[in-house]
């Protein structure tokens, strides 16, 4: 063959393949272009039911948390799905808006924080001064009184009155009055106080020496007219003191009948040794919160089917009505990372992600940002409530009127509000 028809052969291929690139880009790129639309709907809703868990089995799989909910993964075995909503998630991160959501209300470092007896301010210990605040509504801060206490390691505030019983680490109790400046010293071996609804009466753990000696006690809040309710023995550690809002339960008791590893039944403790009905719970590591009304009781356990992260429920707790209407919520978090609304709506910083095993050691989510959920309890539906930046929840409340979230971050310095109304 010579050179000549060599060449031609080599131009003729040449000539093919540029033919083939102009085609290409003709026809197929220009349409492949055209043809892409932009997806601007963000908002995703996943809908299902609640789970039957009225016959007293834990019927979830692992539940995953992830602060995209187009990732939502419901790993529920038998139906036990959740609806989620969220108005553009990424949106949290975007620090064009024109409004903040979250907003700072104060650069101190609180402890303890409570809704105020009046009006939709806050009341919180400052351990850097040793000194007690008050935010009003309008946000001014101000110290509730010049005493100073030093080290306190925890407060428990009255739902109705200006008053408090004040814990120590050595076991120093003290009961002051902020209206009176009344100051009162109460035994040491007291111990978990909780406030009755009407800030008329606190309950406690009177721990003695001998285990005939302890008693889940009530008295007023000065340490007055003691009646004892129930002999703890050596049980003491499985009683969580926390007086339901209608008053008819001043304690749980984690003493029932064995039901197995994963499940427990927990004895509510009432004022006159009533026997009322118990409750039975999916797991270990009972954390619990009221509603308004006391007829809700939000709490979280772990077992080993949700590989030992803590999950929430939602259960009826009336004395009459304990133990119905169980329900799952289809997220893992703590019951202390959540604040009731009221019977039907909660809302609770919920970690992104979370280890294996967290319910043992919940310090493994110290530094794991949260998503902010609002839940409705009735039909299931969580919506998420975006942020600017991120924020793991220490502790949460919502203002008397219904219209702010409070909450403090465990890795942020001061007090946030979110509006949610």
């Amino acid at each position: 063959m010579d050179k000549k028809r060599i060449l031609y052969i080599i131009i003729f291929f040449i000539v093919c393949i540029l033919l083939g690139y102009a085609i290409y880009f003709v026809f197929f790129k220009k349409n492949k272009i055209s043809n892409i639309t932009q997806n601007t709907n963000t908002n995703t809703t996943t809908n299902t039911n609640f789970p039957n868990t009225n016959n007293g089995q834990n019927t979830n799989g692992t539940t995953n948390n992830n602060a995209n909910v187009n990732n939502t993964n419901n790993a529920n075995n038998n139906n036990n799905n959740s609806n989620t909503i969220t108005n553009n998630p990424n949106s949290k991160f975007d620090s064009t808006q024109a409004k903040p959501l979250v907003t700072k209300i104060s650069d101190i470092q609180p402890q303890n924080i409570s809704i105020a007896t009046t009006g939709n301010g806050l009341r919180f210990y400052n351990n850097q001064d040793g000194k007690f605040y008050q935010i009003t509504a309008d946000g001014v801060t101000a110290p509730m009184s010049d005493q100073v206490f030093f080290n306190v390691s925890n407060v428990n505030w009255s739902p109705k009155n200006n008053e408090s019983i004040i814990e120590y680490p050595d076991g120093a109790n003290t009961y002051y009055n902020f209206s009176t400046k009344q100051q009162i010293t109460l035994p040491t071996h007291w111990q978990d106080f909780s406030f009755s609804t009407d800030g008329s009466q606190i309950a406690a753990k009177s721990v003695g020496l001998d285990p005939s000696n302890r008693w889940l006690i009530t008295s007023d809040p000065q340490g007055k007219n003691i009646h004892l309710l129930e002999s703890m023995g050596d049980n003491a550690n499985k009683v969580i003191v926390n007086w339901s809002p209608n008053r008819q339960i001043v304690a749980l008791s984690a003493t029932g009948d064995p039901l197995g590893s994963d499940q427990q039944e927990i004895l509510p403790i009432g004022l006159n040794q009533e026997n009322y009905k118990g409750l039975v719970v999916e797991g270990r590591g009972l954390e619990i919160a009221w509603s308004q009304d006391g007829s809700k009781l939000l709490h979280s356990v772990y077992n080993s089917t949700s590989d030992y992260k803590p999950e929430l429920w939602i259960v009826d707790a009336t004395p009459d009505t304990m133990g119905n209407n169980r329900k799952q919520l289809g997220l893992n978090t703590w019951a202390s990372k959540c604040a009731m609304a009221n019977s039907r709506f909660v809302y609770c910083g919920v970690p992104t992600t979370m280890e294996t095993g967290a319910g043992f050691t919940p310090e493994l989510s110290n530094f794991v940002p949260d998503d902010i959920y609002k839940i409705d309890m009735q039909t299931g539906i969580k919506t998420i409530i975006p942020t600017e930046n991120s924020h793991t929840i220490q502790s949460m409340h919502v203002s008397q009127d219904g219209t702010t979230l409070y909450f403090t971050d465990a890795n942020n310095t001061g007090i946030f509000d979110i509006p949610i109304k």
